[in-house]
């Protein structure tokens, strides 16, 4: 049946949708699939396009990984705030909103001439789909019947499983061909589109009660944040001379110690706060947040880390770092609607111990690459992270949520996403520091255990000079001083890559970690009613 037949005449220059229509609710399905395929595609794609970043502006990694915490940060941070938003505006006016916001990002992002203003507006970009994302789930439960949420939600998992197999892919392909600036620029064809769909199709809704925000929490809460984050990135930076003990850095862990207490304060005392904390009585969902936060640390803060490592030391392009990440948003997108079945079905703790197990063991095997890997090498644990991600998240969400009343299964599972990307946030600042710091003690380390006086080091600087004489034509001296660069080199590069293992060791060892408080979850199996099994709640965290 055409689109045009569910149109009807409307005011102004676009039409209206046919809200009687049957097929209404699988039309607000593909726009918020587009939505959500959009936002966290953006949380993919650049870690291909970091290389190019660096290279364009001349900045280092301990500035450039903000582009990606600042996004997840302010989605964190838009999160707690997009129910009420949405309450208090309206569900249609709110996602609308949040598109265009992200497409506004997207097109200033595009046009950014240094890495500062670009973080600041990949802050825009985060903002937006922080709104896109929760807004979106809840037009999708508001549109569709309780016993088809399942399989909604289920598709609509398949749109954020896309984006992490399709979004290196792309954002590789538009590198290579384009420039970085085309990885932000092709949302806005997109954005345009969606946000015409959205006043075109959806209907608005708004509820009769609103409660009152809490300003103060949601301002402490994003203090709290921002200067903590900015302390463990800015640690180890090339211009912070003091290091750890620097006043800017003690300074920031002040603010934010302060910025803690007095949300803890305000959270506690008020009568509608942004996060309520006492839902964390219970133990299950304290411990499956501890699990998703240790998680999401070391999946999220590993994941810039294999573009950089086969960019910048084996020389591929973006597309071909970006075909590595392809099978795992495949394999994640095939097991998470079969662990949901099974988690229905037998203990869930089973399935998500084999997936923390198989990801820790993932990441480890990442700790061996270097300058000589294969292809081989590098492809299995990234098959390894598929399987174990496609493992862990529907089942985790079904006993951490086991004992929580449905009344409050809503905010739950919003917490589940705050903890997830604040996770995320500290996990990319933290290996950024550990990177820039392990970089320069392996660089130092490796260079002064050089003995220039040694056989094999006297047998490499001959073998390389005379490829530089006979090549270049450059005389004895010239060709000696460009061997022993190379050389040097060589050690510097090596020191880089043994840097980005360290970072995988923590990765992996992080996500071991996480088996013990797993086990600590009490799963006593209960009926769920219709559209609330494991499969349909996971789908929200995938």
């Amino acid at each position: 049946m055409p689109i045009s037949s569910h149109l009807r005449e409307g005011s102004g220059f676009l039409p209206r949708f046919n809200h009687e229509s049957s097929f209404y609710p699988w039309f607000v399905l593909v726009n918020i699939m587009v939505g959500t395929f959009m936002a966290v595609l953006d949380s993919t794609i650049v870690n291909v396009g970091i290389t190019k970043i660096m290279n364009s502006f001349g900045t280092s990694v301990d500035k450039v990984e903000w582009i990606m915490t600042a996004y997840m940060l302010a989605m964190a941070v838009m999160l707690p705030a997009s129910g009420w938003i949405a309450d208090h505006f309206g569900y249609k006016r709110s996602y609308f909103t949040g598109m265009f916001l992200f497409t506004l990002g997207s097109l200033l992002c595009g046009m950014a001439w240094n890495e500062t203003v670009l973080i600041g507006f990949r802050v825009i970009q985060g903002l937006g789909a922080g709104l896109l994302m929760p807004v979106g789930l809840a037009i999708l439960t508001r549109t569709f019947p309780a016993e088809k949420r399942g399989m909604v939600l289920g598709l609509w998992g398949i749109a954020s499983a896309a984006s992490v197999s399709f979004g290196p892919v792309i954002g590789g392909y538009l590198i290579d061909n384009l420039s970085w600036h085309a990885i932000f620029l092709v949302n806005i064809p997109v954005g345009i589109m969606g946000l015409a769909a959205t006043i075109i199709i959806q209907k608005e809704y708004k509820t009769e009660h609103t409660r009152s925000f809490d300003f103060a929490g949601a301002a402490s809460m994003t203090v709290f944040l921002t200067f903590l984050l900015l302390a463990l990135a800015c640690g180890n930076s090339s211009w912070n001379t003091d290091g750890w003990h620097s006043q800017f850095i003690i300074t920031c862990f002040v603010i934010a110690a302060i910025a803690f207490v007095l949300f803890l304060y305000i959270d506690l005392t008020v009568e509608n706060p942004i996060i309520e904390l006492k839902i964390f009585k219970d133990f299950n969902f304290s411990m499956g947040n501890i699990v998703f936060f240790i998680f999401s640390f070391g999946m999220f803060g590993s994941t810039f880390l294999l573009p950089l490592y086969l960019q910048s030391s084996l020389g591929y392009t973006a597309l071909q770092a970006g075909m590595f990440f392809l099978p795992v948003g495949i394999i994640q997108a095939f097991l998470s609607p079969v662990t949901g079945i099974m988690s229905d079905r037998i203990n869930p703790k089973i399935p998500a111990f084999i997936g923390l197990a198989v990801l820790g063991i993932g990441l480890i095997l990442q700790m061996f690459l270097s300058l000589d890997s294969s292809n081989l090498q590098i492809m299995l644990p990234m098959l390894l992270r598929g399987v174990g991600m496609g493992m862990i998240f529907s089942p985790l969400s079904a006993v951490s949520l086991s004992r929580i009343p449905p009344q409050k299964l809503a905010q739950a599972s919003g917490l589940f996403n705050i903890l997830r990307q604040v996770g995320g946030s500290f996990g990319v600042a933290v290996m950024g520091a550990i990177l820039s710091h392990q970089a320069v003690i392996h660089s130092a380390n490796y260079i002064q255990a050089i003995n220039r006086n040694s056989p094999a080091f006297q047998s490499s600087l001959s073998t390389i000079r005379s490829t530089v004489e006979h090549g270049s034509g450059k005389n004895r001296g010239d060709a000696s001083a460009i061997s022993q660069m190379e050389i040097f080199q060589n050690a510097s590069s090596q020191a880089f890559v043994q840097a980005i293992c360290d970072d995988f060791l923590i990765a992996g060892s992080a996500t071991l970690v996480c088996l013990f408080p797993l086990l600590m979850l009490r799963y006593t199996k209960r009926p769920r009613a219709p559209g609330q099994g494991a499969g349909a709640q996971s789908q929200i965290h995938d």
